[in-house]
């Protein structure tokens, strides 16, 4: 089985101090015992160039363009990066109407839209009520690995 990777779960791999890191990386690192496949889009790493080069006092990481580059390389290195295609904004579109998604939930909606369009039924995320709503997807948190 594949897993979409969410975002938060990269950020709390990166962050070593963070109360929920921990229990980030096991969750990956069972994951991987399992031989699941686990994936990312360019969504995720747009998002987390966002938070981890905003300043840590408007809740960034404060990362350095050069440390927060690092960063996306060794992501990419380590987790499936799938390309952005022409069918993801389709499936999007479907979804905002079928479930009446207004404001930020749609980039949630844009990352299950991605995993339809790539087949991926399960995502890995510490904001699983973010996804509850979309019946095409299962949020699983690190703590249920």
């Amino acid at each position: 089985m594949s897993y979409l990777v969410d975002t938060n779960i990269l950020l709390r791999n990166i962050q070593e101090t963070h109360p929920m890191h921990e229990s980030s990386v096991q969750s990956v690192r069972n994951l991987l015992a399992l031989e699941e496949a686990l994936c990312i889009i360019p969504q995720n790493l747009i998002e987390l160039w966002v938070v981890a080069t905003r300043p840590v006092e408007v809740n960034g990481l404060g990362l350095s363009v050069a440390d927060a580059l690092q960063e996306l390389e060794q992501i990419k290195a380590f987790f499936i990066l799938l390309p952005d295609t022409t069918s993801i904004f389709t499936v999007w579109e479907s979804l905002i109407r079928k479930y009446q998604i207004m404001g930020k939930p749609s980039h949630d909606a844009r990352l299950v839209a991605a995993m339809i369009a790539h087949n991926i039924t399960h995502i890995l995320t510490f904001n699983i009520n973010d996804f509850k709503k979309f019946s095409e997807v299962t949020a699983i948190e690190p703590r249920d690995i």
